[in-house]
């Protein structure tokens, strides 16, 4: 019996596509995937607000611990990556597995994308589970369940490699394309832990979980409501084989170089990932938290970090469109290197923060601003246009597997991340982001020498053919 076609070899791109620029001059299809992604963002960073405090208020406590299915196997798998532990241990080691997989689980989804199911039907089939899992987070019962088809869902929908897909290899848009849809997510940052958090915590912590699984429906609608303005699938299925263009060598030795960036660009990134965790730990015991008479919560902090880093998005947007009008934009691992050196001096900050708060004293909130504000403009600068040169260097037929390639950076840097912020009490603050500082300005340094060594093999077909 034969298998049910899907897509094929990538076809040429549609001419409405090329000359579509209803959505802030780009494809409408842009519009509809940012618009998804920003539903997306809004469930997944909806729950992150709520994961660790609910387990830690109510999940892990006695009379309800004991309702959850599979809860005994889950903690056995935890224990041999973090040791047996309980209460606020064990529930920081789940939200961290969670963090982990969440951006591991698209290096398979992307494979089943480009191999079996075709991006459409796979974004599809992710939206479905992850909406799923949202509801079933409802219940104590089905915790892990929950869990686990939230990530699965993560992983099979390919989003960004349909953004991609809009555009033509030469088309200059490309990287401006990943920033608007990057300010989706920012978007959805600021907003998520104000509604979903709000009702988790002040209402029932059910009511959060519903309210991100709402989002997620919403955004899934979106998207099939768009199904028409999504770029046509890079593979076809027919009579059980796939017909899969083949690679030459220059797309192999891509592949080879893309790669070899993952691991320097997950160094990269540990100021910015650091946010969510030994920021958080230090700022508590050395920010000036008290804002009006009132103590601040910490975790504020990252609202604030969604909101600058909202308007860096925008400023970096417009200085690239500033830059090119008047001379030419330098290559996409050039910008990436340039921003990484400056993303080194953002430690920094926090670094001259801890010898202020040295000695009992609290270092001011002007230090966080200053922190967020260099961090943000830096990321803003790495991560989008890092995304489009994955995007725009993947040979087609593993587009949406590589660019995959470049989401496990995070779940790296997370990894990279855990390390480094248990050191923190057995350092001073002012060495513990010096030694921050120090690993991105070498990532930066790698970068600007592969920049060098394989500006060939990244430049795109056209140029390297010259």
């Amino acid at each position: 019996m034969s298998t049910a076609d899907t897509t094929g070899p990538a076809e040429p791109l549609p001419a409405e596509f090329q000359s579509d620029r209803a959505f802030l001059g780009h494809p409408r299809g842009l519009g509809y995937l940012a618009h998804v992604e920003g539903w997306v963002g809004f469930s997944y960073y909806g729950m992150q607000s709520l994961l660790a405090l609910y387990m830690v208020s109510y999940l892990l406590t006695p009379g309800h611990i004991e309702h959850v299915f599979g809860f005994g196997a889950f903690r056995a798998v935890l224990a041999m990556l973090y040791g047996h532990n309980s209460g606020k241990a064990l529930a920081s080691n789940i939200t961290g597995f969670y963090g982990f997989l969440a951006f591991t689980m698209p290096l398979f989804g992307a494979v089943i994308a480009d191999r079996f199911l075709g991006r459409t039907r796979s974004i599809i089939l992710g939206g479905c589970l992850m909406t799923l899992g949202h509801f079933l987070m409802a219940f104590d019962v089905s915790f892990v369940i929950a869990l686990l088809c939230i990530v699965t869902g993560a992983g099979l929908a390919v989003l960004k490699a349909q953004v991609g897909g809009l555009y033509a290899p030469g088309d200059v848009r490309r990287a401006e394309a990943f920033q608007i849809y990057t300010l989706a997510v920012q978007i959805a940052v600021i907003t998520a832990p104000l509604i979903c958090g709000y009702l988790g915590e002040k209402v029932a912590w059910h009511w959060g979980f519903g309210a991100a699984g709402i989002g997620m429906a919403i955004g899934l609608l979106v998207y099939v409501s768009g199904l028409r303005w999504m770029p046509p699938d890079p593979i076809i299925r027919k009579e059980g084989h796939v017909e899969r263009p083949k690679m030459t060598l220059r797309e192999w030795r891509t592949v080879g170089v893309l790669l070899l960036l993952v691991p320097i660009l997950a160094v990269a990134f540990v100021g910015n990932n650091e946010i969510f965790n030994g920021y958080l730990l230090w700022g508590e015991a050395n920010f000036q938290l008290n804002v009006f008479g009132h103590i601040m919560p910490v975790s504020w902090l990252i609202s604030l970090d969604a909101i600058v880093s909202t308007v860096t998005v925008l400023m970096v947007v417009f200085f690239w469109r500033w830059w090119g009008s008047r001379w030419k934009e330098p290559d996409e691992i050039v910008k990436i290197a340039s921003f990484t050196f400056l993303a080194a001096l953002a430690p920094l900050v926090l670094a001259a923060a801890s010898i202020q708060a040295a000695g009992g004293h609290k270092a001011g909130l002007a230090w966080g601003l200053g922190f967020h504000i260099v961090n943000d403009i830096a990321f803003a600068g790495m991560y989008p246009v890092g995304m489009a040169m994955f995007s725009r260097a993947a040979p087609p037929a593993v587009n949406a597997t590589v660019l995959s390639c470049f989401t496990f950076c995070v779940a790296l840097s997370n990894l990279l991340v855990g390390y480094l912020a248990g050191m923190l009490d057995k350092m001073s603050g002012a060495a513990f982001w010096t030694m921050h500082a120090v690993l991105i300005a070498g990532a930066a340094a790698l970068l600007l020498l592969c920049s060098q060594v394989f500006k060939r093999t990244l430049a795109p077909v056209s140029e390297a053919d010259l």
